[in-house]
């Protein structure tokens, strides 16, 4: 019966989660700078690959251990790993309108 009200497990949950999970140099989520390139999900376990900015942020253990720790939150989740990846490499062009928008690109 209680497998009957659990919600399914989606990629689009866990984007709308890393939503929460903002990169501190830059006032933008991850999801909207296109940091995220992939999620994957087995049953309960929720892969992220994802990368930087720049390969040499000072932030880069931060900002994964928060993706991971946002993940963990998400119902029926229990166990995340957080893969940071360098290519391809990042650019500007990767964010999304509103990400542009906000930094007044």
């Amino acid at each position: 019966m209680e497998n009957e009200q659990k919600l399914e497990l989606t990629s689009k949950i866990v984007f709308d989660a890393l939503r929460d999970v903002n990169d501190p140099e830059i006032p933008v989520n991850i999801v909207d700078l296109g940091l995220v390139y992939d999620v994957k999900i087995i049953d309960n376990w929720v892969g992220v690959k994802m990368t930087l900015t720049t390969p040499g942020c000072g932030m880069a253990t931060y900002i994964a251990n928060n993706a991971r720790e946002r993940v963990l939150k998400i119902p029926g989740v229990s166990e995340a790993d957080v893969r940071l990846v360098w290519q391809p490499a990042w650019n500007p062009s990767m964010m999304s309108p509103e990400a542009k928008m906000k930094l007044g690109m």
